[in-house]
């Protein structure tokens, strides 16, 4: 992990930070000294988890306003300062066959995952630019490389936000801000409620992606895949035929984690709460 003199004192964006994987980034990175704001679209449980930790700034964000978003990093700056670091995180992972999933939910998927971290890049990189120095980590997935079935249209943002960032990333060389992007693999978080796990996989922990997130922060690079296990994996079976990889992710029942072996009941209240807070 990094040292905390590598992240002591520097002023840290986490969006969608009133649970799972961006409050354990936010903890994580407190802890290491630096002035943390996070920013959720549900307020009560993100002024709840800002006091709980004792973090410097916490408020409401929607992601898919400008406004919203432009307030937030103002409001950030006049309390903590300069932003050095915007940690992209908020999405949403709604489940189903594509030809089920109702039009708003698609659309709502998009504008979170997709929208949400390329008004964040365009907003974070406007002022970083200005000082000549600035870090965005966008949150992807392993379904930016490695599509699930079940969440068609959830890989499909991912696979845009690589993109997007890596084309960011190039543009804004010479700058003194880069962008990075991470990708976790299943994470036990509320967005996998219900979900089980691809055989002999093991999921990650929230606190393993926020480990992954401080050391980007220390070390900047263009991509990291948490965990370690995944990335050797993917790196393998991407090498290999389509058909064959196909066949890979069926003999490790990948491909039914959100299809039929979802316990719907379980996660009744995950894809509530992703389809209409």
């Amino acid at each position: 992990m990094a040292q905390a003199s590598a992240i002591n004192g520097k002023v840290i964006v986490v969006t969608g930070g009133a649970r799972g994987i961006g409050l354990a980034t936010a903890k994580m990175l407190h802890g290491l000294g630096a002035k943390v704001a996070i920013g959720d679209v549900d307020e009560a449980t993100v002024k709840e988890a800002g006091a709980d930790v004792d973090l410097g700034f916490y408020a409401r964000l929607d992601v898919t306003d400008r406004q919203s978003f432009t307030t937030f990093l103002d409001d950030v700056e006049r309390e903590l300062g300069p932003v050095d670091v915007l940690v992209n995180n908020a999405g949403i992972c709604p489940a189903g066959r594509f030809l089920d999933e109702p039009d708003e939910v698609t659309a709502r998927t998009i504008d979170i995952n997709l929208f949400g971290v390329i008004l964040g890049t365009k907003l974070a990189a406007e002022r970083m630019v200005k000082r000549g120095r600035g870090h965005i980590i966008n949150i992807a997935s392993v379904g930016a490389v490695n599509p699930v079935p079940g969440i068609a249209t959830y890989c499909a943002t991912k696979f845009a936000v690589l993109g997007y960032t890596d084309t960011a990333r190039q543009e804004l060389r010479g700058t003194g801000v880069t962008a990075s992007v991470v990708m976790p693999t299943l994470t036990n978080t509320s967005m996998i409620d219900g979900v089980a796990s691809a055989s002999g996989l093991k999921n990650a922990q929230p606190e393993d992606i926020a480990k992954g997130i401080v050391a980007l922060i220390e070390k900047p690079k263009p991509h990291l895949t948490v965990t370690r296990a995944t990335a050797v994996l993917i790196g393998l079976t991407r090498r290999l035929p389509l058909g064959v990889n196909e066949a890979v992710s069926r003999a490790l029942h990948a491909d039914r984690i959100f299809m039929d072996a979802v316990d719907k009941p379980e996660r009744r209240d995950y894809e509530d709460r992703a389809r209409h807070s």
